[in-house]
């Protein structure tokens, strides 16, 4: 049985770019001091459900490395969207810094294993690693300046995300990759290849082998 998903990538690289210029607007104070609440509300209705829903259906589609890194982003955009809400304005919380921090490694990870295949993605996770590094550490106490190379570096990550996010719409359109996105390995002949490259080792994938 064949169940044909659309790509939930274009939808993820979106949602996190948006939400990636919405922090930077208040580290950068883009906005009023008192404007950051408001900010991390639309990080909550806006940014968190689309990257989750990407994470979805990337499992559905059986990606499961896009799958994570759409989903751990989701939640880390609602764990910092909640911390922020519930402490004092504008001031470094400790909890949120061992929450960034501890996330940062994992992001590495994450960046490491996409590489391979999506070295697009990969970048985008590593510099995701680096702004939570940063951020983290200002949170922990750090300077000032760190919050503001997270912020300038929270730029370059939603331009890169709106670059991929239409380079992935124009290749699920046109099916064949029309930007550079640097696929390699089996994420270039899933594109490229035919159906028997598409089912290739499938007895061996999560949902048809027996344990997972």
């Amino acid at each position: 049985m064949l169940r044909p998903l659309a790509s939930s990538l274009p939808l993820g690289f979106f949602a996190f770019g948006t939400g990636s210029i919405l922090l930077t607007a208040a580290q950068l104070q883009w906005v009023p001091l008192a404007q950051s609440r408001p900010l991390m509300l639309l990080v909550l209705v806006f940014v968190v459900p689309l990257q989750l829903l990407s994470g979805v259906f990337a499992f559905l589609a059986r990606d499961s490395g896009a799958a994570c890194g759409l989903s751990v982003l989701g939640c880390a955009w609602a764990g910092t969207a909640l911390v922020t809400l519930s402490g004092p304005t504008g001031r470094p919380s400790p909890a949120l810094a061992v929450f960034l921090l501890s996330l940062a490694p994992l992001m590495l990870v994450l960046g490491a294993a996409a590489v391979l295949g999506k070295p697009l993605f990969s970048v985008l996770l590593l510099i995701g690693a680096c702004r939570f590094a940063l951020t983290g550490v200002y949170e922990a106490g750090g300077a000032a300046v760190l919050r503001t190379a997270a912020g300038w570096t929270g730029v370059a990550l939603a331009v890169f995300a709106l670059y991929a996010g239409f380079a992935l719409l124009l290749e699920d359109s046109a099916q064949r990759t029309v930007l550079p996105l640097g696929r390699r390995g089996r994420a270039r002949t899933s594109l490229q290849g035919d159906l028997g490259h598409q089912l290739e080792r499938a007895e061996r994938e999560a949902g048809v082998r027996r344990q997972l």
